[in-house]
């Protein structure tokens, strides 16, 4: 399979704002689950198709190493070529990771202002300037709709199409209309896009629970799962 299959066969195809490009209005992207479903997986799924597509990606991590998150990357690649059989894998893989920068940030040392000021340095330095920026294991529970608004804002300021995680919590049921979990729950406005994981009882898949999107292009009749033993993304 060539690079180019690759990308038209990826299931993230069904949802057309996965498609974090280089032109269009910046957008703002939600993945929402509890502890240890998957949020991950995803966020460095979007990350691999986007680079694949030629964007360059900047991936925040909160509270986890740099050498861990690169694993993420190499082993979802990995499996990514290995069932896709891709031409070439090799030099692929060295490709995309030319159109990465992984950043890590101590929970308690994280904020939007100091990721501003890390990210206006790179550009400044002309050391890197991404397209489309993941932050994994945001905490945004203190005051959710002042700091996703900064965020929101982050994008505007420096055109980056952006996806944050953010756990939810099982004993706080509290929603919003469209059905955002807290703590993001009076901040889904700020979203384009919310995917909500889901443990499925009469299945071994994870549902991937699109609830907001808003680009109006899911494909009718489609969703999305996560299979919880290789962590990828396939089709329903």
């Amino acid at each position: 399979m060539l690079k180019q299959d690759l990308i038209d066969k990826n299931p993230l195809r069904v949802l057309s704002s996965a498609d974090q490009g280089q032109t269009g209005a910046p957008q703002m992207g939600l993945v929402m689950s509890r502890a240890g479903l998957g949020k991950t997986a995803i966020l460095v799924q979007i990350a691999l198709d986007s680079m694949l597509r030629g964007n360059k990606v900047l991936h925040v991590s909160i509270g986890q190493t740099l050498e861990k998150t690169k694993i993420w990357y190499d082993d979802i690649f990995q499996d990514i070529a290995t069932k896709g059989n891709l031409d070439k894998a090799g030099e692929v893989q060295d490709e995309i990771n030319r159109q990465r920068m992984i950043m890590t940030f101590n929970e308690e040392s994280f904020s939007v202002a100091k990721l501003k000021e890390r990210l206006i340095d790179l550009i400044d330095q002309d050391i890197f300037q991404a397209n489309c920026l993941l932050v994994d294991g945001f905490d945004c529970s203190d005051d959710p709709e002042k700091v996703l608004n900064e965020m929101r804002e982050l994008g505007a300021e420096l055109a980056l199409n952006i996806w944050v995680s953010v756990v939810s919590h099982r004993n706080d049921e509290r929603a919003s209309d469209a059905g955002v979990p807290a703590p993001c729950h009076k901040a889904d406005q700020l979203f384009d896009t919310v995917i909500v994981l889901q443990a499925k009882s009469d299945s071994k898949c994870i549902a991937l629970n699109i609830i907001k999107d808003g680009s109006g292009a899911v494909q009718s009749g489609k969703s999305l799962n996560l299979d919880p033993a290789t962590l990828m993304i396939m089709e329903g």
